[in-house]
């Protein structure tokens, strides 16, 4: 038998090496022969590397030749295709990708930006908003599946955080007012609202799967359902007959002094409105409390064996109840991005999928805030993607652009979640002897 296992393992290595090697050489072709000799010679791909605003300090464009650019980019994609093939990249295997897919993207923007110009910082900037809700979400997931409980829930909770942010700051005066932080009291309040009612949802997960065993997933879905369907009923009842009640305001940017003006970094990460530096603050929180505090220790033995840590005295559903209703706080935040740091009003249905997004940047992400954050700013480069292609008119079906977030999620999900191990105890339900 072990003869045999031994024998298993190095085909099955070698076989992932050949395939990647083979995904290289692929991608490399492409490069050649769609982004390199797909455009006329003598033409040029313009990046600005300037906030569309302007910034206190001008940096020159980047130009760079479309079909020179795109063919030294494949050359160097079929080299390490060739060196994949003859004797691999051992355990820097997952950075040569890394590499590779950069350097792919890279290609398609020189393509789609030739004869033209191309936006990166608005790029960038578009890329870390659009990842806001999927982070959230994705934080979410992280602290509930970290003690074990699966919050499929998550969808909505952000759609009734957006409602109810949306309610509250209307009522409360919505952009009237002295703003503090980039917000009207108003609209602190509506925040404030959105995670409430995504607390509230959360224990209600938390109570069905906790205290009455109800199947995690099943659970979630009706969590969903239940939203979607009391949102929309109330926007129809409501909020169409009202207009103001729908009419939260939206957090205003608040500029980093000095900070704010570095060239590139400065206007993308420094010059945002108050959910991209709650996100940031709330990414390094979570990974510093799981995996270097005795909070998290605690935590991360209820989601890896919670009869252990019971016996040696961790109150496990007591830590499941309170993770879950934390994830709820978190996705309720992120709701109320939606209409409070982005539209400024609701509509039916407006998170879109972003829940379930957040639940494949999670899973990407190892169940870490920092892999998931990570993972959300893929998805949201891929989303803040299909909408510049649409603006230089690629000749791409804008049906295909539209679902190009979506593919991106497949893709990510078919690929890692067959390797990402979750937490051993995940979705299991721990009933005290």
């Amino acid at each position: 038998m072990s003869a045999v296992a031994t024998d298993v393992v190095p085909v099955g290595a070698a076989r992932r090496a050949v395939a990647v090697g083979v995904f290289f050489l692929l991608a490399a072709a492409m490069i050649v022969f769609v982004f390199g000799l797909g455009v006329p010679g003598g033409v040029s791909s313009t990046f600005v590397l300037n906030p569309v605003q302007g910034g206190a300090i001008h940096v020159p464009n980047l130009t760079l030749p479309s079909r020179a650019s795109a063919l030294a980019i494949g050359a160097v994609c079929a080299a390490l295709g060739v060196v994949q093939l003859v004797r691999g990249f051992g355990r820097r295997t997952n950075l040569a990708i890394g590499v590779v897919v950069t350097l792919f993207v890279v290609a398609f923007l020189t393509w789609a930006a030739h004869d033209k110009s191309f936006n990166l910082v608005g790029m960038l900037q578009s890329t870390l908003l659009l990842a806001v809700p999927i982070t959230f979400g994705a934080l979410s997931g992280v602290l509930c599946e970290r003690s074990a409980v699966i919050n499929v829930g998550i969808e909505g909770m952000l759609l009734a955080g957006a409602f109810v942010g949306t309610v509250v700051a209307s009522v409360a005066g919505g952009a009237s007012g002295a703003h503090i932080l980039g917000g009207t009291p108003g609209e602190w309040l509506g925040l404030v609202g959105g995670a409430v009612v995504g607390a509230l949802l959360a224990a209600l997960l938390a109570v069905l799967s906790i205290r009455y065993l109800v199947d995690q997933i099943i659970a979630g879905v009706a969590i969903n359902i239940i939203a979607l369907g009391l949102t929309s009923y109330l926007s129809i009842a409501f909020l169409e007959q009202n207009n103001a009640l729908n009419a939260p305001g939206i957090f205003r940017d608040v500029k980093i002094p000095g900070l704010a003006q570095v060239p590139i970094v400065g206007p993308v990460l420094f010059d945002q409105n108050l959910f991209v530096y709650l996100m940031l603050v709330l990414v390094a929180v979570a990974y510093i409390a799981l995996f270097h505090t005795r909070w998290g220790l605690r935590v991360r033995a209820v989601g890896e064996h919670p009869r252990a840590a019971d016996t040696v005295g961790i109150r496990v559903l007591y830590t499941r109840y309170r993770n879950v209703i934390l994830g709820g706080i978190v996705a309720g935040i992120g709701g109320a991005f939606f209409t409070l740091g982005s539209v400024g009003r609701f509509d039916e249905n407006m998170t879109a999928g972003r829940g379930f997004i957040g639940l494949a940047a999670m899973i990407f992400g190892r169940w870490n805030p920092v892999g998931a954050f990570l993972a959300a700013l893929v998805f949201g480069f891929a989303d803040a993607l299909s909408t510049k292609l649409s603006i230089l008119s690629v000749p791409i079906d804008s049906n295909f652009l539209l679902m190009a977030p979506y593919l991106v999620t497949i893709a990510v999900v078919a690929g890692v979640v067959r390797k990402a191990r979750p937490p051993a105890a995940d979705g299991k339900p721990y009933v005290k002897e």
